[in-house]
């Protein structure tokens, strides 16, 4: 379900945790607008417009469910993402050069957020999780 990433700015490379009431990672839109560091998701006790949590299942997406938010699509620009195992082990996975998290931005401002869109995952990982990040070559 992706539980943390790994992002760079211009000096260092960061660990960003979904738990974390400062999540955000980079977020590129469709069209190359770089959005800069986003907030990732909102968190029950978070005022906003968009839904709780940090993800959203690429079905709910295609059958329209996420069409009154009115999102954005988007690129998460990270160098890895991570997976919880059910025995709660960190299972880190590197992003291949040109490629990025498939993401959602809704809202504008100090209210933007950004939220991972998932699937099924790869057969060879579905021992780790049941949900999984969708990769897709920024273009």
């Amino acid at each position: 379900m992706c539980g943390g990433v790994e992002a760079r700015d211009a000096e260092k490379a960061y660990k960003v945790y979904f738990p974390s009431p400062k999540a955000a990672f980079p977020v590129m839109l469709e069209g190359g607008e770089s959005l800069g560091w986003v907030k990732w998701g909102r968190r029950r006790e978070e005022p906003g417009q968009g839904p709780q949590g940090g993800w959203a299942r690429l079905e709910t997406v295609e059958r329209g469910g996420w069409a009154k938010y009115e999102p954005l699509r988007a690129f998460g620009l990270v160098q890895r993402y991570m997976e919880k195992d059910a025995s709660r082990k960190s299972h880190w996975f590197d992003m291949q050069a040109g490629f990025a998290l498939d993401c959602l931005v809704l809202g504008e401002g100090e209210q933007r957020r950004v939220y991972v869109v998932t699937s099924t995952p790869p057969e060879e990982y579905s021992w780790i999780h049941d949900r999984w990040p969708m990769v897709r070559e920024i273009v």
